[in-house]
């Protein structure tokens, strides 16, 4: 079950042949620098400890991971995707934990569609995400959802089998790694 609400969702190598051309020349196909296949798709997926330890892990591997992709730590996009998967993290870490349960993130880049999707999943069905709301001023925690909603362009969450669900949540990418 997943409602939706706003932006949350529970996915010239031939000549013309006139005479004295030279002869085609095969085209280089594109290099796969960064990482990434040669259609731009990237992937990352691991697990880590449920703790928040772990939580940083997970942030710190998904930075180094866009910059293998060569989206650098300091741009943009890494700094959204980074934030975002250190709230998701953080949240599979404090509501979706069990004992003996790691929590899970998966990072893919869809270049073709310029961008980033996010999952997050932890062992916990119970605990599902709620709307996301900016709490009182003097709240010292509730806004891990809040900032997804405002850095991503759709999230949402969906069971996971056997056990748990998912957090996802899809970002804008620059159509190629140091692109706009």
């Amino acid at each position: 079950m997943s409602g939706v609400s706003g932006k949350r969702a529970t996915a010239a190598t031939e000549t013309d042949g006139r005479p004295g051309d030279p002869p085609a020349q095969p085209t280089q196909p594109a290099p796969r620098g960064f990482g990434l296949n040669g259609n731009g798709y990237g992937s990352l997926s691991r697990q880590f400890p449920s703790t928040p330890q772990g939580a940083h892990e997970a942030r710190h591997a998904v930075v180094r991971q866009l910059g293998h992709w060569g989206f650098g730590p300091m741009t943009d996009v890494s700094c959204t995707v980074a934030l975002v998967v250190a709230e998701l993290a953080a949240n599979a870490v404090r509501h979706g934990s069990l004992p003996g349960r790691e929590f899970a993130v998966r990072v893919d880049h869809e270049g073709a569609a310029s961008r980033f999707r996010i999952e997050v999943s932890d062992a916990r069905l119970g605990r599902t995400p709620e709307e996301a709301v900016l709490p009182p001023g003097d709240r010292e925690s509730g806004r891990g959802l809040f900032l997804v909603e405002c850095l991503a362009t759709r999230w949402g969450w969906e069971p996971r089998h056997p056990i748990g669900k998912t957090v996802w949540a899809e970002v804008a990418a620059p159509g190629r790694p140091g692109g706009p």
